[in-house]
């Protein structure tokens, strides 16, 4: 409790019981060590005897005294730090050499806290100290700990991982909720709000305006999407950069090649469409991208695969094909259509370039505009074509029966080919928020077989339930029915009884660091995956373990809510 006193010459508990232990008249020996060690205040002396007769213990008065004392130097050291005199880090080193050894004194401790605080460069010697020792490191404010973390990488990580983890947590919550409509679900949010989360406020906290550990973020970031395939990392790296430019951070902003762009995308995700001068703009950021620094895609592409950003990305292609059809004109012939595509490539690209290392923007196959879409918007006519005829006089409608075949080239790109089959999926979410019970069953059996099984994804899957809820009276039906269950979701059983999965790692059968080397699989929404930060750290020994656990459910976890939702409904 005294810890630190007889460092600076101050007497302590100990030396008043040796002085009483030694003398031969006590009450005189206490009497000396008050005067010694009290308030040298000579004119207090004598009004002391006042608080006596009120009956105001000595001990009471004096903690009063120094808790007073204590605010007042906590803000004179605060107004120091703020003050623009040259030497004011200097005054604030030196007390924090007087005041230091008393660290662990409880009633001393927030003021040694409070200098180091404000200190831009606490002594090497001192952080040691406090790293050193759990209650100090516990208790040190944020500012402080952020030069520890600078220099320990896996100390960082530590703290890092149970907020990464929780992130990840909350956005599968969202996912897999049941209480979904087609006016709130995953997309709902707007960008401001979901970067006010608490994940992302005590990550840009513990980051500051400290560029080296923003990027030591990101680079774990980049290792957990690697190790996991989790867009949603995706998400937070594109939520961080924007809740550090919210706060103004030009130290971290003005040097992150991709502020600008995820800027723009940024305005577009709020508005839910990239319009033809943001399309401009994110254009230029592409182009703008120098020889030499090609790294850069790599960015770009983890910000571009955020689910938030593919969304309206695609949403924005479904409206320009609209467009291009009342205008009688082809895909190939909208560059902000082939735009939208090459984003949409290079964000669905990420995981690979990543992986690769290959910084080069994927070639976006040309047949898929001028043979899918073409394919795509021939079914966007058949649909408009039959809804005219529906309200035409019974003489002049043809045959009258909706279309059930689709083109062999769409549904050959709705499995052969990524970006194809994210805006195929889109389409159907598109019909079935108009509530077209007719094209749904058109469409949902091909979704059987698509590329990567995009159609039992978790998003999709969470989207398509809010979309269904509108459709709710239609489940009536018996065809219906057997569109939606029989012929795409149940499908789902046979694919999980026909995969093999590999055996569950338990701490006696696989090292710490095992990751499943399987693809993502319909019938659950992740396996799990195990980081080591020591593994991307120059420190060694210390490592931090982040644990994500999923479900191995026949169904992917957002196809329950899907099915409760809808015989609510």
């Amino acid at each position: 409790m005294f810890a630190g006193l007889p460092e600076l010459g101050i007497s302590n508990g100990e030396d008043l019981k040796e002085t009483l232990t030694n003398c031969t008249e006590p009450l005189k020996a206490i009497d000396q060590f008050q005067m010694e060690n009290g308030i040298l205040l000579p004119t207090l002396q004598s009004a002391l005897p006042f608080l006596d007769l009120h009956g105001t213990p000595r001990l009471e008065f004096h903690q009063s005294v120094f808790d007073e004392l204590r605010e007042k130097l906590m803000e004179r050291v605060a107004f120091i730090a703020e003050g623009k005199e040259e030497d004011r880090y200097t005054k604030l080193e030196e007390l924090l050499e007087k005041s230091f050894p008393l660290v662990k004194m409880p009633s001393i401790q927030p003021v040694v806290m409070q200098v180091m605080k404000h200190l831009p460069k606490v002594p090497e010697k001192k952080l040691k100290q406090v790293m050193a020792d759990k209650e100090l490191y516990k208790v040190c404010a944020v500012e402080v700990k952020r030069q520890i973390w600078q220099d320990n990488q896996a100390l960082f990580g530590d703290e890092v991982s149970p907020l990464l983890k929780q992130y990840i947590v909350e956005k599968e919550a969202a996912l897999f909720s049941s209480d979904l409509s087609i006016l709130h679900n995953f997309f709902s949010p707007s960008p401001k709000t979901r970067r006010q989360g608490e994940v992302v406020q005590k990550l840009t906290q513990m980051i500051g305006k400290n560029v080296k550990l923003y990027d030591m973020v990101l680079q774990f970031l980049r290792t957990l999407f690697l190790r996991t395939r989790n867009v949603h990392y995706c998400t937070l790296r594109a939520e961080l950069l924007m809740s550090l430019h919210d706060l103004d951070i030009s130290e971290i902003c003005s040097v992150d090649p991709c502020h600008k762009f995820t800027w723009c995308l940024d305005a577009c995700i709020r508005e839910k469409f990239v319009d033809a001068k943001r399309a401009r703009e994110l254009q230029g950021f592409l182009d703008g991208v120098k020889k030499g620094q090609e790294q850069v895609l790599g960015d770009l592409s983890m910000i571009l695969c955020d689910p938030f950003a593919s969304n309206t990305l695609v949403l924005s292609t479904v409206r320009n094909l609209q467009e291009l059809l009342s205008q009688d004109a082809l895909p190939r012939d909208s560059p902000d259509l082939l735009l939208l595509l090459r984003m949409l490539s290079l964000g669905q690209g990420a995981w690979d370039m990543i992986d690769s290392q290959v910084f080069k923007e994927p070639r976006l196959e040309l047949e898929v505009v001028t043979r899918f879409l073409p394919a795509m918007m021939s079914i966007v006519v058949d649909d408009y074509t039959y809804t005219v005829e529906q309200k035409l006089p019974s003489e002049e409608k043809s045959s009258g029966t909706y279309p059930t075949t689709l083109p062999e080239t769409f549904t050959r790109y709705l499995q052969d080919n990524r970006v194809a089959c994210e805006m195929g999926l889109y389409y159907v979410l598109h019909i079935a928020k108009q509530r077209n019970k007719n094209a749904l069953q058109r469409l949902l059996p091909a979704l059987v077989e698509t590329y990567n099984d995009m159609a039992f994804g978790d998003i999709f899957l969470h989207l398509l339930t809010g979309h269904l809820t509108l459709l709710s009276d239609e489940f009536g039906t018996e065809e219906f029915c057997a569109a939606v269950f029989d012929n795409f979701l149940l499908t789902s059983f046979s694919r999980c009884a026909a995969q093999t999965f590999p055996p569950f790692p338990t701490s006696q059968t696989q090292p710490v660091n095992w990751i499943p080397h399987i693809s993502p699989s319909p019938c659950s929404s992740a396996w799990f995956s195990c980081l080591d930060f020591s593994s991307t750290s120059s420190a060694s020994g210390s490592s931090c373990v982040a644990f994500i656990s999923g479900s191995l459910e026949p169904f992917s976890n957002s196809t329950w809510p899907l099915v409760t939702s809808l015989f609510v409904h």
